[in-house]
């Protein structure tokens, strides 16, 4: 059985390990523009090469934040309560595999099994919220079963 503490300290090392690698590229991309000149010989160039780093800045900034909103709703999500439905702070065994219902970020590697970190408001997390152990849904023509609600 699964440790959902487990899982959930993982998940949120996963997130701040993202934000920390993406604040350094953006910090060096700070770097890089304020040491060069605001115009050079090469003119038209040199402003396409700075609007698009400001572009690259812009989009950054925006998956920083989109992190942290995400870093905020697992910091309010108790990974101690066990649930008997499915919702948020769920830690759900199907006949498919395992799912946290926290954030949408993909999958981890917690005690030798994959977990998916499923937000609720995907398509299968919709499906599967309020239902309960021996449950099924059918999602993409195929049969998930749920086997137990953590």
């Amino acid at each position: 059985m699964l440790n959902k503490e487990n899982i959930h300290k993982q998940l949120l090392s996963e997130i701040e390990n993202r934000i920390q690698s993406l604040k350094l590229i953006l910090n060096e991309m700070f770097e890089a523009a304020s040491g060069t000149d605001a115009k050079s010989s090469a003119g038209d160039k040199h402003e396409t090469g700075v609007a698009m780093a400001q572009l690259e800045q812009e989009k950054l900034t925006k998956q920083i934040n989109e992190l942290l909103k995400q870093q905020e709703i697992l910091v309010r999500i108790n990974p101690t309560i066990e649930h008997t439905k499915v919702g948020l702070g769920s830690l759900v065994q199907t006949n498919n595999g395992w799912y946290y219902f926290s954030v949408g970020i993909g999958t981890l590697n917690v005690e030798n099994e994959t977990v998916f970190a499923l937000n609720p408001k995907a398509p299968i997390g919709e499906m599967l919220i309020g239902k309960s152990a021996g449950e099924k849904i059918l999602f993409n023509g195929k049969t998930t079963e749920i086997v137990s609600v953590y």
